[in-house]
């Protein structure tokens, strides 16, 4: 395992970081997740308010004693934006209690995801600041799945700390955002890179021919990995064993090797060659949409699906659509009613309402919700 600066916080975290959604199968499993997850290596463990009973379990879990010391364990909970200060500091309290700890080494704003949850939680800000200088929180950070644009403004709050949010080889959106935070010496902790970075634990057969001879799940940590500017990697094992084939990469924090230059060259070139004229650039001009369908993300799954045949994630995103609110914004593509507003700012001139109805063919399916409702 290797460890690095969180940034301003001056933590030493290990490259991978216990994510908590995942292991409520029973306080049991979640003990012998964190038990091997910390024999391994890991010395982060990330929970949240909204996780189901995750800081309770994990909370038995400190008190059941865990196999290591509480000054080398750090641990973060998030919990949820709100103008009310006195609120705030109620939610603080009850995850302490939950956790069985008398201090939080990281607290971020969970889900800063509109300009309005920001401006919440600026008005909100001097609870989140009363338990700082008393010392029950370390450090104040933010988790976020909100547009570029927001996420740049509340990083140029200057008020936190670190940040949580996405960024993979299959959606470097937020690569200005990195730059911002690293700017700025804020740490920057990359949500669930195996899962919202493309199911990569069960990838397509197309895939993982063109990854060969490396996993494309081990591809995507090393792409983030080889990023100096980013501290740690969520892993949100369910069970112990989950653990064990993607820390085999927990060491790897090197430049890309010629070869993984080399296979991100043939993903490139697959991209290109599948999509064609089809292929959108994601460069967000065609928003925003009267309907409020999210163009750019719409045709990025489509993008997805039919350069590397990554249906199955494709339908599991697309079907979050009009299901999940601020965590998963815009309307399904069988919403466009053909007004032609996106087309004349479309640099690359595609034919977007007819890319539309053929993604939601492609992807519809059942509604979705979030794994932890």
């Amino acid at each position: 395992m290797r460890y690095r600066r969180f940034g301003k916080t001056n933590l030493d975290l290990s490259v991978f970081s216990l994510g908590t959604m995942r292991y409520l199968a029973s306080p049991e499993n979640a003990y012998l997740t964190i038990q091997r997850a910390i024999s391994l290596g890991i010395n982060h463990i990330e929970t949240a308010q909204g996780y189901g009973q995750s800081e309770s379990f994990l909370g038995e879990a400190i008190l059941a004693g865990l196999s290591i010391e509480r000054s080398q364990l750090y641990i973060t909970t998030k919990i949820s934006p709100t103008p009310n200060p006195d609120q705030l500091e109620q939610q603080i309290d009850q995850s302490l209690k939950r956790l069985n700890l008398d201090y939080l080494d990281c607290l971020a704003i969970h889900g800063i995801n509109t300009t309005e949850h920001l401006e919440q939680t600026l008005q909100g800000l001097s609870g989140v600041e009363k338990a700082i200088s008393d010392g029950r929180v370390h450090y104040l950070g933010f988790s976020t799945h909100a547009p570029l644009e927001v996420i740049l403004a509340a990083i140029n709050t200057d008020l936190f700390q670190f940040v949580n949010l996405h960024y993979y080889y299959f959606f470097q959106r937020n690569a200005p955002a990195i730059e911002l935070a690293f700017e700025k010496d804020m740490g920057i902790f990359i949500i669930s890179p195996g899962d919202k970075g493309g199911q990569l634990y069960t990838p397509s057969e197309t895939l993982k021919t063109l990854c060969d001879p490396i996993s494309p799940l081990t591809l995507t940590y090393r792409f983030l990995l080889s990023d100096s500017h980013i501290t740690t990697l969520s892993l949100g094992a369910a069970t112990p064993d989950e653990l064990d084939e993607p820390l085999k990469v927990a060491d790897q924090y090197g430049q890309l090797t010629l070869e993984e230059i080399a296979i991100f060259q043939q993903l490139e070139t697959q991209k290109i060659g599948k999509l064609g004229t089809d292929l959108c650039s994601q460069c967000y001009q065609c928003l925003p949409c009267p309907e409020q369908i999210n163009i750019p993300e719409v045709l990025r799954l489509r993008n997805l699906a039919v350069a590397y045949d990554m249906t199955d994630f494709g339908k599991y995103r697309y079907r979050m659509f009009e299901n999940a609110g601020h965590w998963f914004p815009g309307r399904k593509a069988n919403r466009c009613n053909d007004c032609g507003d996106c087309l004349p700012r479309c640099p690359e001139q595609l034919d977007i309402p007819t890319l539309l109805r053929d993604t939601h063919e492609r992807l519809k399916g059942t509604e979705g919700r979030r794994l932890w409702e």
